[in-house]
Parts: structure tokens; sequence; C-alpha cells
């Protein structure tokens, strides 16, 4: 098979972490693997693994024909088989299809808005969806989504996984007090719910003061970021709870922190999460998304109900308060992720559902 990856960008979000992972993990597995970038680079394209190789569309528009012909290009020299595409980048797949009927289009539903799928837009994806060879989903409910709203037939769901970082550039020193450190690997986005860590922050400032809250993922200086800055300045949050941007050496970050959060109110399945059990962090999460399905409450890890700052809080002071709790959780949370969570047993089932299907 040679199979190349789209994604809109390389900011670093979970899809884009995903479909950097995919063709990484399949350079050494298949006779092809590449990766396209359509619209922006950005900090991921450091992470691409040296023997992939990669193109940059610039795609300026939705019809954007000198970018499609220039992946016809691309698809034609290299004898691509399969087009394996993340999120919106389905559409671009699609024009290519039609110009070239022989490809074989795999869309990878990414959608993290899970607890608000009925009014998710469907319209484009309902015309193109037959077109599609297949379609992967990140949790059980994308896959009945699809199945029912899509009427697609050919659906399976495989879990994200995580790969250790390439060069990740200067390492990142974390501010507060060592080993008095919470890391939370999330982009500023309304469906992380950064405004209950805030909550919890300032309940957390009362009772345990040296402890902080370490904030790492993209700003995309919208309205719901600048809600945050605000309000971490009125609640004289500033030496508690610190905003680091994006950032890439996610070990370095890990390895500093004494446990890691999730607050989000809806999710699919974070690529975060699988980052924290890989570096054998304690979690508290959130119970939406995919996320109870690999963290069970208090074997793995914590988890807690969707925007309940008090006992997000008492999470929190369990965790602080036994270190040897933390490292229990953490070592449980890494044999999970090393039991059903590699990329050897995510692709082997991939490939082997392309060969079926």
């Amino acid at each position: 098979m040679r199979i190349i990856q789209i994604i809109d960008s390389l900011e670093a979000g979970g899809a884009e972490r995903m479909a950097v992972n995919y063709a990484n993990a399949l350079v050494s597995e298949i006779d092809f693997s590449g990766l396209v970038a359509t619209r922006k680079e950005g900090p991921l394209l450091h992470q691409l693994d040296t023997k992939v190789p990669y193109l940059f569309l610039n795609k300026k528009r939705q019809l954007d024909f000198v970018a499609l012909f220039r992946l016809r290009s691309f698809v034609k020299k290299n004898k691509v088989t399969h087009i394996h595409a993340h999120s919106t980048s389905f559409f671009l797949a699609f024009l290519l299809k039609i110009i070239q009927p022989s490809l074989k289009i795999i869309w990878h539903d990414h959608y993290g808005n899970n607890e608000f799928l009925a009014t998710r837009p469907s319209f484009v994806l309902k015309l193109t969806a037959p077109f599609f060879y297949g379609i992967i989903v990140v949790n059980q409910k994308l896959k009945k989504w699809s199945e029912e709203k899509l009427k697609a037939k050919n659906v399976i769901y495989l879990p994200n996984f995580p790969i250790k970082e390439i060069g990740a550039g200067d390492p990142t020193l974390l501010e507060g007090t060592v080993e008095k450190r919470i890391v939370s690997l999330a982009n500023l986005r309304e469906q992380k719910n950064h405004f209950l860590l805030l909550k919890v922050a300032q309940k957390l400032k009362e009772s345990h003061p040296d402890w902080t809250f370490h904030l790492f993922g993209k700003n995309f200086e919208d309205d719901y970021s600048r809600q945050i800055v605000k309000q971490i300045k009125e609640s004289d949050l500033e030496n508690n709870v610190f905003l680091y941007g994006s950032k890439q050496d996610v070990e370095n970050i890990l390895n500093q922190a004494s446990f890691a959060i999730l607050t989000s109110k809806s999710e699919g399945l974070p690529v975060a999460l699988l980052e924290y059990g890989l570096h054998k962090k304690a979690v508290v999460i959130t119970n939406v998304g995919e996320m109870p399905m690999i963290v069970q409450n208090q074997k793995n890890g914590l988890i807690v109900p969707s925007n309940n700052a008090d006992l997000f809080y008492n999470a929190l002071v369990e965790l602080i308060s036994n270190e040897m709790l933390r490292s229990e959780y953490g070592t449980a949370l890494y044999e999970t992720i090393q039991a059903d969570y590699t990329a050897e047993s995510v692709l082997k089932k991939y490939l082997g559902w392309l060969k079926k299907a």
C-alpha cells in the first residue's frame, strides 16, 4: 500500500498530531507513507520523520484548483493508492477522487464536540460520503453517527495513539515550585473548559497556595482565550496559573509535572490523555467522550463529572495528599496505554481493515 495523510494544518492539535503520527508510524510498515498539509504549516512539521515525503499545498480557498492539481501530481509521482484525509480535509480528497477515481479515500473523523452531535453540520458530508472507501472514528459515538447520519457501511473505531516527540527544540522550564505542578495539555478551545480549571485553581489557591497550574495549548487570540487571560488577572491567579502557548517538548514538560488534568466538557479521544499515560502521569479527568474507556476511577486515575468544580477540586487534593497514589495511578495508566493504545496495536488493526475492506 502507498498512503498519504492529508491535514489542513500542522498546528498543535489532536487531529494534526494524529496525521503526523500515522505518517511516521507507517513509514516502516508500507511501501510509501507521505504527508500533505493543505492550508497552513506549523510546529508539528518538526515532529515529522525525515523519511516521510512531505508536501505543503498552500491552499487559499475551498475550490483551489492550483492546489488540487499540485496534489494530483504528488499522488501520481508517488503512485499513491490511498488518501487518508483527516477532519475537514476530506473535501479536497473528494475532489481528487473525482478526477482520479482509482484512489481509495479514507476519512478520519476526529470531531471533538461529541456531547453536541445532534447539531453537527452534515450536508456536505452526506454528499461526499458515498465516495469514501471507509471511515475511521475515534470513539463509538462517532461510529454510530456515521452509520446513522451518513449511512456509511465501512466504519471502524480506531483509538488514537501517542508517539514520543522527535527533536522538540529548546526545553521549556516550568514556573512554580518543583514537585508541586499540575499540567494541562489542551488548546484554548471552549470544549476544553478552562474556566472549570480556573474555578478549581481559585479553590486550590486557598488550601494549597504553593501548588500551580501549567496550561499548554494554542492560543487562538479569540474571545475565549481573552476571557481566560482576563479571569486569571481578575482572580489574582497570575502566580498560580501559567499559560505557555503551544510547545513540542511534551516529555520534558510532563517530567516536571506531579500529575496532569483535563477539564473538558466534550471530547473525542484526546491525544493529551494518551501522552499523560505514556509518561506515567497520574490524572484527573472529566467523564466525557472516550476518556472513561481508558481511565477507570481509582484504578489508574480519577474521573469526575463534567463541570463540577467541587468534585474536581476534591480529586486534586486526593492526589496532592498522596504521592504514592500518584505513582500507582501513573504506572497503571501507562500499562493501560501499552496494552491497547500503542502505534503497533492500532496499525495492525488499521492495515488489516484496509486489506480486508
